[in-house]
């Protein structure tokens, strides 16, 4: 059985750790892209340089011409600008938004049967622009938000609480904010209400901490998340290539799901061979509703202020 092609649309760390994840796993060949040249060549030869040591006969190739994710069987977009000191929120729409629309033309002349990823920020508004490029079915596109989250507010458990990470299970849903919503209903640690154990003021403090802990890294590195979020990302990527039907928080598009239609949201999802194949509602309480609708309505009001950057460029 030939193997998988998975491309990444843009070579950074983020899009490169993956990368490497899926190479080091044997999830399929990789391709490299990025526009800068010298970039995306140097990243593939090298991690193809590591295959005799491990064993793995997977390709890696690294290229600044759209053209080589041709046939990709999954695409994961990272490519875009950061938000950098003195850039408003709307100059990050308008420069994120362009690049969502090459690539969006390119996902669809090149890979017009790929399932998409993306991980570009501002994540709810990007990844609804990718969608409208496209034109692509809604179990086809999704955002990589839930998986980085939860990941985040479980480490920061299993810290507090002094237990392996494998113990707690938890889920943060909502847009990819700073008004995520951990889902405390859904927080256990070894099967026990996360409630029961934490203190309340405590356990905001550390939710606090999961809802800011991007920009925590940025304050420390000067740079975004890449270890996290391209693992994070991996997990996605690894559903889908082996159909493995995980149910994941993601940014899928809901249809109706949790009151909500026409928009991307952190929901729970389930991940295999045809995509995003199912959104899971679970029952969520008073309080965690509201906040979540709260969340909702921050990500319609930045896809909104996306659609008003966009018109007045035109």
């Amino acid at each position: 059985m030939a193997r998988k092609k998975i491309a990444f649309i843009g070579a950074g760390n983020v899009g490169a750790t993956c990368a490497h994840l899926c190479f080091l796993n044997r999830l399929g060949d990789i391709v490299l892209y990025d526009i800068i040249d010298g970039l995306p060549q140097g990243k593939a030869l090298d991690m193809l340089e590591s295959a005799p040591v491990l064993g793995v006969d997977c390709s890696v190739t690294g290229t600044i011409d759209m053209k080589g994710i041709e046939g990709a069987d999954c695409c994961v977009v990272t490519s875009g600008s950061p938000r950098k000191p003195g850039m408003s929120r709307d100059d990050l729409l308008k420069i994120n938004a362009k690049v969502m629309n090459d690539v969006g033309v390119a996902i669809k002349q090149h890979a017009p049967n790929a399932f998409v990823i993306a991980v570009t920020i501002p994540l709810d508004a990007m990844v609804t622009q990718l969608k409208r490029v496209t034109g692509f079915a809604k179990k086809r596109i999704v955002g990589q938000a839930g998986v980085l989250d939860s990941a985040r507010y479980r480490t920061f458990l299993a810290a507090e609480l002094g237990v392996s990470v494998e113990s707690v299970s938890a889920m943060v849903l909502g847009g990819h904010g700073d008004d995520m919503v951990p889902i405390r209903s859904y927080t256990t640690v070894g099967g026990q209400p996360i409630e029961k154990l934490i203190a309340a003021k405590r356990l905001e403090e550390i939710e606090k901490r999961t809802r800011t802990g991007g920009g925590e890294i940025v304050e420390l590195m000067k740079t975004s998340s890449y270890y996290a979020a391209g693992t994070a990302v991996y997990k996605m990527v690894e559903a889908f290539i082996l159909d493995r039907k995980q149910v994941l928080p993601c940014a899928a598009y809901l249809d109706g799901e949790y009151g909500v239609k026409g928009l991307f949201a952190g929901v729970p999802a389930v991940i295999g061979a045809g995509g995003v194949e199912r959104v899971i509602e679970i029952e969520l309480t008073a309080a965690e509703k509201s906040a979540f609708d709260s969340s909702v309505a921050h990500v319609r009001e930045l896809v909104g202020a996306m659609d008003k950057v966009i018109a007045a460029g035109n």
